[in-house]
């Protein structure tokens, strides 16, 4: 019985620490990413818009969303560095090949109505 309240403890503390460390690991790589952002890079913000960075301060980064378009974020609004696959095609680390590869889905003029129908 007297063994029971500190393994309890240990229980309980242990898993918080481990999700402690692995939160600060995941925060650490991100501001890396952020801090080796350069010129040319094309990335996503967090809001999910894709730009080219063309200049980078202190604690800003203006990315070219369009054609002549330039708009300024926040470092940490970038999400993630967006690479390019051995087809050619720029895609972000975490999309899967195979939704990439299987394209935007049309529906018909009939389903189109019928789901605009639909009460």
């Amino acid at each position: 019985m007297e063994l029971l309240f500190p393994l309890l403890l240990v229980a309980l503390l242990v898993p918080m620490f481990l999700g402690v460390r692995r939160q600060k690991r995941e925060a650490e790589k991100v501001t890396t990413m952020q801090e080796s952002l350069k010129v040319g890079d094309q990335v996503t913000t967090t809001s999910g818009l894709y730009g080219t960075v063309v200049d980078i301060d202190d604690d800003t980064v203006d990315l070219e969303i369009a054609e002549d378009v330039i708009t300024t974020w926040l470092r940490q609004a970038i999400r993630d560095v967006r690479t390019t696959d051995e087809t050619g095609e720029t895609v972000a680390d975490e999309i899967a090949a195979d939704e990439i590869a299987a394209g935007p889905v049309e529906e018909s003029a009939q389903q189109t109505e019928t789901r605009l129908t639909k009460d």
